[in-house]
């Protein structure tokens, strides 16, 4: 069994937090790898749905959209009822047609601000990516090319903005770290390894206690 494998079935045994629903956060700066360890995730998981959050921020607005994610999203998950919300077009710049995101045991949520304050209470567990602003923006702007570079140039400063305000690393459950393989999952700053924590141990095998 892989890490992946064994962080899978340590979130399967977590207690719902929102409704019936397992909800967890991978949050971390932009760039940082969020997207695709939550990919990761989904499929240890068995294809669990994912939300990004890109698809509920737009132009206008890169971090207020903490409204749409409790009304559409929130509010049905803890009633076990499919959400509803409309994923914004970046090219478009136009919100589209309502997608379905089903009450699974397990609901991944990923991007920026995904451990804000006003989501970590109905958050079973908050991951965050262990890289730093620099690296993390600076690996998102090779990725997206120089012509989005006037785009990331206002990001970082509403990024450095919104972690400053409301941060999210403090409260992490779990740290995770990519390394050449795999990952390294260390206990967050806020928490001791225990029940049902998620670390990796010395001899290199990550296990979930």
């Amino acid at each position: 069994m892989n890490d992946l494998d064994r962080v899978a079935a340590s979130l399967r045994r977590l207690p719902p937090s929102c409704g019936p629903v397992r909800l967890v956060a991978v949050d971390g700066h932009a760039g940082s790898g969020k997207s695709t360890l939550a990919a990761r995730l989904s499929a240890a998981l068995g294809d669990s749905p994912v939300l990004h959050l890109d698809d509920l921020a737009s132009h206008a607005e890169l971090f207020e959209w903490t409204g749409r994610l409790l009304t559409e999203v929130i509010g049905p998950l803890s009633r076990g009822e499919t959400a509803l919300y409309h994923p914004y077009d970046w090219n478009l710049r136009a919100f589209g047609p309502p997608r379905e995101l089903p009450p699974a045991p397990v609901v991944l949520v990923e991007g920026v601000g995904a451990g804000r304050r006003e989501l970590r209470p109905f958050l079973a567990r908050l991951l965050w990516m262990e890289r730093g602003p620099e690296e993390s923006w600076a690996r998102g702007r090779r990725r997206d090319g120089p012509g989005l570079s006037s785009f990331w140039d206002g990001w970082t400063v509403a990024e450095t903005r919104h972690f400053t305000a409301d941060p999210s690393r403090p409260f992490a459950d779990t740290l995770v770290r990519e390394r050449a393989e795999g990952y390294e999952w260390l206990p967050g700053p806020a928490v001791t390894a225990g029940p049902n924590q998620i670390i990796t141990h010395r001899d290199g095998s990550p296990a979930a206690n």
